[in-house]
């Protein structure tokens, strides 16, 4: 059985931030991510999305197309080291640095 077509695939990606959020306009994912303006991000045929406020699902039969598109919804805000914030894999864990310590 081949599993593309029979059950497809799904990726799931996170909004992590606050003020931080997502949501669908027709075919048009508009991601309110820490930018002056919202970013509007069009979503290719054959990949559907389901947004809640801070998740992201994406389905498709194309497994290829769909892990380029989740890579290019994370790539316009990846998560930073530091506090974490950003878009990333519902399975990613983000390294963390330590900060600056301050010289008193």
């Amino acid at each position: 059985m081949i599993i593309g077509v029979s059950t497809g695939f799904e990726k799931a990606l996170e909004i992590v931030g606050v003020g931080y959020r997502a949501e669908l306009q027709g075919n048009t994912a508009v991601l309110n991510v820490g930018y002056s303006q919202p970013v509007h991000f069009d979503l290719p045929k054959g990949v559907e999305a389901k947004i809640d406020k801070t998740k992201i699902i994406l389905s498709s039969i194309d497994k290829e197309l769909l892990g380029l598109t989740a890579a290019k919804i994370r790539g316009i805000r990846k998560p930073e080291p530091y506090k974490g914030k950003g878009i990333r894999y519902a399975d990613e864990v983000v390294r963390r640095k330590a900060g600056k310590t301050g010289v008193k």
